[in-house]
């Protein structure tokens, strides 16, 4: 086993490698085309388990989004402390084109997204959110034209039931890995993960089968 190899793949996952064309046409390229058009390449190319979870669904089956991961970690935590300093430090790291994505280590109360951070995250040019837990505000999220995926929707805020645990690390939601710079793709049949590698020979296939 390269322990060394390992380590690098995980400690450098924020460092992901430039591509031949640039991440917004990636994305845009990506909304064109359907997720079951994608999946089918995935399969086609030995990857089967890109998909995430089924209850991962859009605020609205119209909603569907692709952008570059940039990946945040969390988990139940009854500690009531105010975390804003470091909230605040990982929405100045959110990049242009990217996909918001929470893994909150199976949370089922509280709601990671809402009306602030959908306002913090489209000014600096995020595109959507994908939240494996919940969403709360959902009615000044929906008005924000701003495409959101989650399991459920709950008034529930995160202080003194959920804590973030650290961004832009490698993170796991159900059997997928996302690492940070991998291609995160929704639409109304639920959210697919692209690894970074192979996104535009994917992405070329998924065109041609459209």
């Amino acid at each position: 086993m390269d322990l060394e190899k390992l380590k690098a793949l995980r400690n450098n996952a924020d460092k992901f490698e430039k591509l031949p064309i640039s991440d917004r046409e990636i994305c845009d390229r990506y909304e064109a085309v359907y997720t079951a058009a994608v999946n089918d390449v995935l399969r086609e190319k030995g990857y089967l388990y890109q998909a995430l979870p089924s209850d991962i669904l859009p605020l609205k089956d119209d909603m569907k989004v692709a952008g570059i991961a940039f990946t945040i970690k969390g988990s139940k935590n009854l500690i009531i402390k105010d975390e804003m300093e470091e909230r605040a430090k990982m929405l100045d790291s959110i990049y242009p084109d990217s996909v918001c994505v929470w893994d909150t280590s199976g949370d089922d109360e509280s709601a990671q997204w809402g009306q602030v951070m959908t306002a913090a995250a489209k000014v600096r040019g995020c595109r959507g959110a994908v939240v494996d837990g919940g969403v709360r505000d959902t009615d000044k999220v929906l008005i924000q034209n701003f495409p959101v995926f989650c399991k459920y929707r709950s008034s529930n805020g995160m202080m003194g039931r959920f804590r973030m645990i650290g961004y832009q690390i490698p993170v796991m939601i159900g059997k997928v890995m996302i690492r940070p710079g991998d291609i995160i793709f929704g639409d109304i049949d639920g959210v697919i993960v692209i690894p970074r590698e192979i996104c535009i020979e994917v992405l070329e296939k998924a065109e041609y089968i459209k």
